[in-house]
């Protein structure tokens, strides 16, 4: 039904609209407020060094120009990330005394297309030149900046690379490491254990203070860390029609579908007006009356809103159905034709040869090669068609080779040319073979479907004024009444919602499941808002926020109710070990069992590199300490994972002593060769770094 297909993008257009409102109204908002004159000159430092602030607006200018549809704030937090990483590794590159040759500088360069691939830099063979590319820059002196601008960034690349290196040859896996490695994984344990687990006793049992939680956090801080935050709780009042407002929708769509009479001041007579049924010019009187454009275009039936979509396939031509809702619209529908073979579904098994746009190919072959093995393939499903799954399965060079070769359902010019003109200029179950730029394609044509082509008329719900303005009235009313008094109250004697708490830092823009709403978050952290302020928000396409600053943290710590899902069960089962290990009295597995009432269990051949206790988990602690015992002897109560353990060594099992490790060090070094990239966390774990956006407005 093609109006629909239209009502979706003129969804999107409005939310387009919105966009560049908003946008207009933070710009305005942060040239009332002066963010552009603060008396701060500094957007923030890192371990002392300053970061201007109108050097800063410059690059984030130049990010939100860069056509990627970013947001002033993403932006900002994008161009804060890379100074704090730049300003990090530059430290450390001048600790080391790095520096960069002009030979590594310009390999540097050519790597960016831009300049390698440029022909103005291109000697007659198709090779980066040298010495054109200096010539270029003596000789466009205007263009001198562009080139300053790209050797700094090249000088960071070229010793970032360099740092890189020296950081992989400082991470060094020793012969004694790779010897442990070995033992870990061949040296065996077998022994008897009591258990008793933290499940046998109720989570109900134990509780956890929030005090409690605020001490592990202390204690741990580093996991824990958090910027300064703020909560906001708030009511949503939603700016939408009433059941009067979708009531006149309908019945002014109900008036279309037969003729009314109409006053004509002109003649000053009364005249009769067709009605969508009887209309002579259905497309006229579509374009005339509703809020989307006709469209003819012919749509299939899965594209029909689902719970109309029988009775709008099925109509006869001429014939009308409605009113009908589909979104935020009333709609009457009259069939204006059918017409078969609008969309079509294939399989395809391609043969990519080298040259072509395919990323992966399975294997390399010539375009003759390619096409022989298709001619092949084509033959093979020919002879048994039932094969092409499998056939698709192991020698498609597409995606689509993991279902079979299966494309779903396309329209007409949705493929490229050759392929769309073998599918739709052949009939259900042809299979055959065509050629495009991305290769050699096993076609098989496996459904076609029928379209209709649909007039609608169709009229947005939308709030009148009327309803806008109780809407406005209640929303300033909750707003003036929560100022002073209780904000949960209030609300319920209004009947409205109190959505949960939602924990923002500075630089969010996500404002919980309302999206992007960077103007609640900037007031929540603005000086002159208090806890227990209370601000209403205008939120276009949705209505009314009235938020209330709830809590400000500037502790450095996630908050409680943040920390509690993992910190919880952590000192539950701290408490819940205190409790078993009072009742695992006595020097035997034993006596041991009998007083907790647990069996006594046996495993064997485990080993460190897989502490897997059947039934339990992973214990390494557990497995650890059985290694360390001397053959029947008990250890002490071992607090750990899913309960605590008293074990008993059965038997130990050294592995036979090798003269080289060679292959459990190379092991090692690969686990260990992604350790580069936990530098910078590191750097900026350990730095002095002060963040003053906020205080721009951004």
């Amino acid at each position: 039904m093609a109006v629909l297909a239209k009502i979706r993008q003129r969804s999107a257009l409005l939310i387009a609209v919105i966009a560049l409102a908003l946008f207009a109204f933070i710009i305005q908002d942060l040239i009332g407020k002066g963010g552009f004159g603060k008396s701060t000159k500094d957007v923030g430092s890192i371990n002392g060094k300053d970061i201007a602030f109108e050097d800063f607006r410059i690059k984030v200018s130049n990010v939100e120009k860069s056509g990627q549809g970013i947001t002033s704030t993403a932006a900002a937090n994008r161009v804060w990330d890379q100074e704090v990483s730049i300003a990090l590794l530059s430290s450390e590159f001048e600790k080391l005394g790095l520096r960069v040759g002009e030979k590594h500088l310009l390999e540097v360069l050519k790597s960016d297309e831009n300049i390698g691939k440029n022909p103005l830099f291109l000697n007659a063979a198709g090779m980066f030149d040298i010495a054109k590319f200096k010539e270029y820059f003596k000789s466009n002196p205007a263009q001198a900046q562009y080139l300053k601008d790209r050797e700094k960034d090249a000088e960071l690349n070229a010793k970032y690379q360099i740092y890189n290196t020296l950081i992989k040859a400082a991470i060094y896996t020793t012969e004694s490491e790779g010897k442990m490695k070995y033992e870990m994984e061949a040296n065996k344990v077998n022994f008897a254990y009591v258990a008793g687990l933290y499940s046998t006793i109720k989570d109900s049992d134990v509780k956890v203070t929030d005090t409690e939680i605020i001490d592990f956090m202390k204690k741990n801080e580093k996991k824990f860390k958090a910027d300064e935050s703020r909560e906001v709780e708030y009511v949503l009042i939603e700016d939408k029609a009433s059941k009067e407002d979708e009531n006149e929708v309908k019945s002014k769509i109900n008036g279309l579908l037969s003729g009314r009479v109409v006053y004509n001041q002109a003649t000053g007579k009364n005249d009769t007006l067709a009605g969508f049924k009887n209309a002579t010019n259905t497309i006229e009187f579509v374009n005339s009356n509703s809020d989307v454009p006709y469209d003819s275009t012919y749509i299939a039936k899965k594209d029909l809103p689902a719970v109309d979509a029988d009775r709008l396939f099925n109509l006869a031509s001429g014939e009308v159905y409605g009113p009908y809702m589909f979104g935020k619209y009333y709609c009457i529908s009259k069939s204006m034709g059918m017409k078969s073979g609008v969309n079509a579904k294939a399989s395809h098994i391609l043969i990519s040869y080298e040259g072509t746009q395919v990323p992966n190919k399975k294997e390399k072959r010539t375009k003759e090669e390619a096409k022989a093995k298709a001619e092949s393939i084509l033959a093979q499903v020919n002879a048994n068609p039932d094969s092409f799954l499998m056939l698709a399965f192991s020698n498609s060079d597409d995606s689509s080779a993991q279902q079979g070769g299966d494309l779903g359902y396309f329209g007409p010019n949705q493929m490229v040319k050759p392929f769309n003109d073998f599918v739709f200029n052949n009939g259900i179950g042809k299979v055959g073979l065509v050629e495009t730029p991305f290769g050699f394609h096993i076609i098989k044509i496996t459904d076609k479907q029928d379209g209709i082509r649909l007039a609608t008329v169709a009229q947005k719900i939308e709030a009148s004024e009327a309803t806008s303005d109780k809407i406005f009235t209640q929303a300033t009313k909750f707003e003036m009444d929560a100022t002073d008094k209780d904000f949960g109250k209030i609300a319920k004697d209004m009947k409205l919602t109190v959505a949960a708490p939602l924990t923002l830092k500075a630089m969010d823009e996500t404002f919980g499941p309302l999206g992007n709403q960077r103007t609640i978050v900037r007031w929540a952290f603005e000086d002159d808002t208090k806890v227990g302020a209370v601000k209403r928000f205008e939120v276009a396409n949705l209505g009314h926020v009235i938020a209330k600053l709830k809590n400000v943290d500037k502790s450095g710590l996630v908050t409680v109710s943040l920390a509690r899902p993992y910190v919880e069960p952590i000192l539950k089962n701290k408490k819940k070990a205190e409790l078993i290990k009072a009742k695992m009295t006595g020097s035997s597995l034993e006596a041991i069992a009998k007083a907790t009432g647990a069996k006594i269990q046996q495993v064997s051949d485990i080993t460190m590199e897989n502490p897997m206790l059947a039934g339990a988990g992973l214990e390494p602690k557990v497995v650890g300490n059985a290694f360390a015992l001397a053959a029947n002897k008990v250890s002490a109560p071992i607090e750990g994972n899913t309960g605590v353990y008293v074990v008993k060594n059965t038997t130990t099992i050294k592995a036979p002593a090798m003269k080289n490790h060679a292959p459990y060090v190379a092991k090692l070094k690969a686990q260990a060769a992604s350790d580069v990239n936990r530098v910078i966390p590191a750097l900026k774990s350990s730095a002095k770094i002060e963040d003053n956006r906020k205080q721009f407005n951004y």
